[in-house]
């Protein structure tokens, strides 16, 4: 009978990454920082797991394993818009490695991405909806009903509301203020809703700095523990829908537009964000002339149309009117509107 004899060989693990792959990868990721940053590293940990899994090195990827990479995601029910940004991040890591002479090419140049809708299906809240969400936040504890609040009746982006601090809380000519970082690390000071101001003083009683949101650990409240909140009240108002804490952006801006806010006011909140596009039902993806166009475009289209024979022109109607039975134009009418 023989005996097996115990190896006590150790084995060898190859390391995840080549030295050059290393290198391109924090060169890559060192040039953005913030949630973009933790994005694009969610994109590239996916996309090197899928290459592991297959024996790929980052570096001997070609353009038919991106393919099949995208596949896999759409087979996995990703979204097309979450399909496109991955590829996009794909596509800017291999476009770095070829500028700082890592990789001769990209093998993601010429890779085909899904066409994302312009239709926005992102969940809408209507009035009454808002509304029952607001009441069911009031019930509850103070810090769920600020950050209702704050995100419903300000339009602030999640990170924004989480990121805010109570050293950040002004007064201004008799308003309430509250100073945040946008996208890009703008730091813009907002007024606070007369509701919103009251319960953030609730949420944050007698504490004169830190966060505004905490864990009931302590802890900073973040995106993620903010997301359960919005579905936990959500719940709570009776909603079925799927809502997030950017449906309560859509809300407001959509609230906005229905009040009367000025277009531009309300397009400056949307152009920030390109998922806010479609957040006003019937209206999902598009936006109005006078939104679209840059500033000034409709005073010189209207200055182009004035040199045209017959037109009628005025702030409210453009419109061309031919009087071909008489030959002649009817000055007449020219600044009023039909």
């Amino acid at each position: 009978m023989t005996t097996a004899v115990p190896s006590t060989a150790l084995a060898t693990i190859q390391p995840a990454f080549t030295d050059p792959e290393r290198l391109a990868l924090a060169g890559f990721l060192a040039g953005y920082r913030g949630l973009t940053r933790e994005a694009y590293t969610l994109d590239l940990r996916q996309f090197t797991t899928w290459c592991r899994v297959r024996s790929l090195n980052l570096y001997a990827v070609r353009r038919a394993d991106i393919e099949c990479f995208a596949r896999d995601l759409e087979a996995g029910g990703r979204a097309r818009a979450t399909v496109t940004r991955r590829l996009c991040t794909i596509a800017g890591f291999y476009h770095y490695a070829v500028e700082e002479e890592l990789l001769e090419h990209s093998p993601a140049a010429h890779v085909r991405r899904p066409r994302v809708d312009y239709e926005s299906h992102a969940t809408a809240l209507d009035r009454n909806e808002l509304g029952a969400m607001l009441v069911a936040a009031g019930l509850g504890p103070p810090v769920e009903h600020a950050l209702i609040s704050l995100l419903a009746l300000n339009g602030l982006r999640v990170s924004e509301a989480t990121g805010a601090d109570i050293e950040h809380l002004g007064l201004e000519r008799g308003h309430r203020t509250l100073t945040i970082t946008r996208k890009g690390g703008k730091v813009v000071t907002i007024p606070l809703a007369p509701r919103t101001a009251r319960a953030i003083d609730l949420a944050t009683l007698d504490r004169c700095d830190g966060p505004i949101f905490l864990t009931p650990d302590g802890r900073r409240l973040d995106r993620h523990g903010a997301g359960r909140i919005v579905r936990k009240v959500a719940r709570q108002a009776g909603i079925t829908k799927k809502v997030g804490p950017h449906t309560l952006r859509h809300a407001f801006i959509t609230a906005a537009q229905r009040r009367g806010v000025a277009l531009d006011a309300t397009f400056r909140a949307r152009r920030e964000d390109d998922a806010v596009r479609g957040c006003c039902p019937g209206t999902a993806g598009r936006r109005s002339r006078r939104q679209s166009e840059p500033a000034g475009q409709d005073s010189r289209d209207r200055t182009v149309l004035r040199q045209m024979p017959g037109c009628c022109i005025d702030s409210r109607c453009i419109r061309c009117k031919h009087d071909a039975a008489k030959g002649t134009k009817n000055r007449s009418d020219e600044g009023r509107c039909h």
